[in-house]
């Protein structure tokens, strides 16, 4: 008999656990509330009292205090201790009106304090909202918060429209200084950067409108008692944003200050270099290895890695340098130089390859496949040459270093650059005389330099003619065309007055007497005659 009841003991206290444990359940899952009172949180319910919910404890609440005028508000608030159930609680009333009540239960375990002390809390809190409660219902109180608020609103105004003109006074008159410093550098670079300088002016003042703005209704919320906490919220925002920013700052400032001295000596060596190399350019000093030719190429190169080394060194100390962002922003960087850098590392490569091979230099006249002209600028991805018809043709360096280069001035010197030009002559004519007229019509051309003296060399014995060809120095490259042009009419008009005649290429046949252009001729309509030329 013993046996049987023990166990029917054991079955009743395992249904009693099981049944237990699903009551905890339940009750875990009770979905917590939030007792607000103008505006303000009281206190969080979590348990089930009496069969009331935590939600429905609230709005019980919320009833027994609407149900009151401020005559019963205004009556003295007192906690009461009691327990129901086996549950400490503590009552909150107002006179003799309980509005709720705080069970043991309701506290956050988290928190990790008692009773008494979460009810002083709560307590304080209570009071402070009933105390909203009746200021907002003053009329005194109202106009006073609204008066301030207008005055407010009107010193807002003020502030507003002085920070427009004094942020338009400091524009106009940065604007002007640019612009003035534009106009007396070389380098347009002032006016591209006063668009920078405008948008960054820009955004600050619209940082400054929001500023005002954004305590401006701080202020106007906190003068009313029922906004005065969504005031509370906003000033601890804005307060704890500034902390984070002036702790940000502080713990800045030990790596900017680093990375100002790195810069600073960065640009003190940046600058000794760039002293040493214009002394080469210049002639004043000599180093072994640079030319003159090279020094500014060299700097500029020197430069790049000075500067790239000062970088690299103060990059660890950046505020940001370990931020997700800030590493993402160097990924994407670092995948982008890698697609793009073969193309760019080619065109540098073959830029150093023409730099300090000295094939040509700024003002040489060369011929480059299909492209003659004179260099007009040299960099370490392009060459920019002016062609006969003032023309500007951009050239790859790569494509420069694969292609042959005829550089006509760079052997000449002072000399200037040689121009040429052929002509055919049958034998019956002395070789003599044809050299001293082709000598002479060069002469005659403007353009042409008489120092050196022009000269004619026969390049060949053809079968029924001679070939002739004519070299002179020009002093102006680019006018090649046109010194040309007028040197083939001198030519003409040196073989028609002696009465020689120029054979063709395709000559096959001597005339029975010689083609050429008698002097009375040499104006025929439409040409004008010398007379009617000046």
């Amino acid at each position: 008999m013993s046996i049987v009841w023990a166990a029917l003991r054991c079955i009743i206290l395992l249904l009693a656990a099981l049944l237990s444990g699903t009551a905890l359940a339940k009750a875990e899952t009770v979905p917590e509330a939030v007792l607000t009172v103008a505006n303000r949180d009281i206190a969080t319910l979590r348990m089930t009292m009496l069969g009331a919910a935590p939600e429905l404890r609230v709005k019980r609440a919320h009833e027994r205090l609407r149900q009151m005028d401020e005559r019963d508000l205004s009556k003295p608030i007192t906690r009461s201790h009691l327990t129901i159930e086996g549950n400490k609680g503590v009552a909150y009333s107002i006179g003799e009106r309980t509005i709720f009540i705080l069970y043991e239960a309701d506290l956050d375990p988290e928190e990790k304090i008692g009773l008494e002390e979460a009810s002083q809390q709560v307590g304080k809190r209570f009071e402070k909202a009933i105390a909203a409660l009746i200021d907002q219902g003053h009329g005194t109180v109202l106009a006073k918060g609204l008066m301030f608020s207008l005055l407010a609103t009107a010193l807002m105004l003020v502030l507003l429209w002085a920070i427009r003109k004094a942020t338009g006074y400091v524009l106009d008159h940065l604007q002007a200084r640019v612009l003035s410093a534009n106009e007396n550098t070389r380098l347009r670079w002032a006016a591209h950067g006063w668009l920078l300088v405008k948008r960054i002016a820009q955004l600050l003042l619209v940082t400054l409108w929001v500023s005002v703005a954004y305590l401006w209704f701080t202020y106007v919320l906190a003068n009313f008692p029922l906004t005065q906490p969504l005031a509370e919220r906003l000033s601890s925002f804005l307060l704890d944003m500034l902390e984070h920013f002036g702790e940000g700052m502080v713990v800045a400032v030990p790596g900017l200050l680093t990375i100002g001295v790195i810069l600073f000596i960065t640009k003190a060596a940046n600058d000794v270099a760039g002293n040493v190399f214009a002394n080469v350019y210049q002639g004043r000093s000599l180093i072994p290895g640079v030319h003159r030719d090279t020094a500014h190429a060299t700097r500029r190169l020197l430069g790049v890695l000075i500067w790239g080394v000062g970088i690299a060194i103060a990059y660890p100390y950046l505020p940001v340098a370990d931020s997700d962002a800030f590493k993402g922003l160097s990924v994407m960087f670092g995948f982008m130089l890698t697609l793009g850098s073969a193309g760019i590392v080619t065109q540098l490569m073959s830029g150093l390859v023409l730099i300090y091979s000295r094939a040509l230099k700024v003002g040489d006249f060369v011929s480059i496949g299909e492209v003659t002209g004179v260099v007009k600028e040299m960099s370490v991805l392009s060459t920019k040459i002016i062609n006969m018809r003032n023309e500007e043709v951009t050239i790859p360096n790569a494509v420069l270093v694969n292609n042959p280069i005829k550089n006509f001035t760079g052997a000449a010197g002072e000399r200037g650059a040689l121009v040429s030009t052929t002509v055919t002559i049958g034998y019956d004519t002395p070789w003599r005389q044809v050299h001293a007229m082709l000598i002479h019509a060069a002469e005659q051309t403007s353009g042409l330099r008489t120092e050196p003296k022009p000269f004619v060399i026969q390049k060949a014995l053809q079968d029924f003619y001679v070939e002739y060809e004519l070299y002179a120095y020009v002093d102006r490259p680019l006018e090649r065309i046109q010194i040309l042009s007028e040197l083939h009419s001198r030519i003409q008009d040196e073989f028609n007055t002696y009465g020689v005649q120029i054979m063709s290429p395709n000559f096959v046949l001597q005339p029975k007497n010689n083609v050429v252009v008698n002097k009375e001729n040499w104006f025929a309509e439409p040409a004008d005659p010398p007379a009617r030329q000046g």
